[in-house]
């Protein structure tokens, strides 16, 4: 898909992500809705992957190390074909294969069960490594928020990233600098990222994480790292709750419930 085409199918999944999570029930919408211009990109332009064949050897592979935010990647894993979409009505029901954090043996697609903070990070880097020992053509990609990087083991993985020159792995931070809480500023404040990751060896690139020419053009730019022997991150500037104007940019909707006019007003400024 071209940019338009990326943002139409941008607002169809973030108009799913509403309906699947619906009026009254806790979900994580904010930082689901930061990341899905990434998720987007990722899914219908730039990943190799095959829904009719999840275990595809070759594939590229996504983890959500924030696996919170996994229910964004139902909606896309359902669009593309790897489950019913009628299975996002389930979310966080008693025996649905969809829980609040991703489960990789109930999901098609999902190459990792996350939501203890930094770990997804860590076998993101394990998996990059043994897919350049058995030599695979497929790269990893990973999605840390900047609140996750408060966890140590976020830095240790990045060391290993780099001791290991795992040029096939792209870390993908959703920067959108709001955490469970509050702001990142006000809680534990881990700036600055482009020099923080370049200084662990990171082959850096910044990008507005909700404009698809810059999303697009970033993706262009990890790709030819590949060979550098470096990692690459991507630094996406994005909003915390982006689409949703009563959600935009407040902690509040890290984990919250939408009121049922909340709900109508989040499908219908999507649809339009």
């Amino acid at each position: 898909m071209n940019a338009e085409g990326l943002k139409q199918k941008a607002a169809q999944l973030r108009r799913d992500l509403a309906r699947m999570i619906g009026p009254g029930v806790p979900g994580h919408l904010g930082g689901s809705a930061s990341i899905m211009d990434i998720l987007t990109a990722l899914y219908y332009g730039e990943m190799n992957h095959r829904p009719e064949d999840p275990s595809w050897p070759d594939r590229d592979r996504l983890i959500f190390s924030k696996g919170h935010a996994g229910v964004a990647q139902y909606v896309a894993l359902a669009d593309c074909g790897y489950f019913p979409k009628e299975d996002l009505a389930t979310l966080k029901q008693l025996g649905s294969r969809l829980q609040g954090h991703p489960d990789m043996h109930r999901v098609p697609g999902i190459e990792m069960s996350t939501g203890s903070l930094g770990q997804g990070f860590s076998v993101a880097c394990g998996m990059a490594a043994g897919m350049k020992l058995d030599g695979l053509p497929g790269r990893v990609f990973t999605v840390v928020g900047d609140g996750e990087l408060a966890e140590g083991q976020i830095w240790e993985a990045a060391m290993a990233a780099s001791n290991f020159h795992l040029d096939n792995l792209v870390v993908i931070l959703d920067n959108n600098e709001i955490q469970a809480t509050d702001r990142i500023s006000a809680t534990f404040d881990t700036h600055p990222y482009p020099e923080k990751w370049a200084a662990f060896g990171f082959h850096v690139i910044e990008l507005n994480g909700h404009e698809f020419d810059e999303i697009l053009d970033a993706f262009t730019k990890a790709r030819a790292n590949r060979g550098s022997g470096k990692p690459t991150v991507l630094i996406a500037h994005t909003h915390k709750g982006q689409g949703f104007p009563f959600a935009l940019d407040t902690a509040a909707f890290h984990n919250g419930s939408m009121t049922p006019e909340q709900y109508a007003a989040a499908v219908g400024e999507v649809q339009a």
